[in-house]
Parts: structure tokens; C-alpha cells; sequence
């Protein structure tokens, strides 16, 4: 099934988050890397102000596991950089979204697929349009319509960032 991962950090060494982030997910069968996007640092949205702007990726992939097994991969890997889950849309140092697995629509309040939001995100929608750009968000449509509906002015670009496929 084809997955889409978006990831974020906004404290501590970000970029080098993103990047062992990569490394560590696609550590472990089941996940077979097929891109990533570009990296946008992107103006905080929603939670607390004063936050430091976000590096944003998304990362397309091939997977066998299910969406709860790749959700608790994802968790672990944000633990294991050291996430703090105490305010709802906080400043973090690694937050990865599932945003689709597969065709599968789930309403398990611990994992709703496709990602309800994620049509809402720019800094979610023109990362994976770059990663992908023929992608569909199931229930939504295409994900280059649905960017260009949205206000793209809090993200840039960041030339000078590469993520590197996993090792």
C-alpha cells in the first residue's frame, strides 16, 4: 500500500531531526522509501505563539504493515528524538502524520485516515505535491487542486536542505 508520512520539528537541530527521522522509520521491514519532498520551513499554525517556525517534509512510501503498526513505528520514532506530547499543537521536536495508508478509511479516534486536516495544511499539501505530484487525498481530490486553494505565503522553500534517501 502506498503511505504518505508528513513530518515536522520546530525545536533542537531540525533538520538533522527530519533526516534520522527518515533513517529511523525506514530502519525496519515493512517501509520501502520511494520519496521525499523538498524541505519548507513554514510559520507555526494554530497552538501557542512565539513558536519558532517548523522544517517540514513528506515523505511517499511503499508499505505491508498495517496502519496501527506504522502509527506505533511512527510514535517510537518520536520518542526516540525526544517528543513531549503536553499542548495540543506545541512547539515539537519531531511530529510525524500519517496522512494516508493505502485507500483505507478509518474513524478509530486513534487513527483517522485519510488525516482529517490535511487538506487544510498547505505545509502538509505543497511538500507532497513536489513528492508526488499526480497524488490524490481519498475523499478530497487531487492534491495540486487542493494547494491551490490554500494560502501558501507561510512557506519557504529551503534550497540549502536535502533529505537523503534512508541508509
Amino acid at each position: 500500500m502506498k503511505t504518505v508520512l508528513a513530518l515536522g520539528s520546530n525545536l533542537g537541530r531540525r533538520f538533522q531531526t527530519l533526516q534520522g527521522a527518515v533513517d529511523a522509520l525506514f530502519d525496519a521491514p515493512g517501509l520501502e522509501f520511494v520519496a521525499a519532498s523538498p524541505v519548507y520551513e513554514t510559520d507555526p499554525v494554530g497552538g501557542p505563539g512565539g513558536q519558532r517556525p517548523y522544517l517540514n517534509a513528506v515523505v511517499v512510501a511503499e508499505t505491508t504493515l498495517e496502519p496501527h503498526t506504522l502509527l506505533e513505528r511512527a510514535q517510537s520514532t518520536e520518542d526516540a528524538f525526544g517528543r513531549v506530547r503536553q499542548e495540543r499543537w506545541g512547539p515539537r521536536t519531531l511530529d510525524i502524520d500519517l496522512i494516508v495508508v493505502g485507500d483505507i478509511v478509518s474513524d478509530d479516534p486513534e487513527l483517522t485516515l485519510p488525516h482529517p486536516m490535511a487538506h487544510e495544511r498547505a505545509f502538509v499539501l505543497l511538500p507532497w505535491a513536489q513528492a508526488d505530484p499526480d497524488a490524490e487525498l481519498p475523499g478530497k481530490g487531487r492534491v495540486a487542486d487542493l494547494l491551490a486553494g490554500l494560502d501558501q505565503r507561510g512557506a519557504r522553500l529551503r534550497e540549502d536542505l536535502k533529505l537523503q534517501r534512508p541508509d
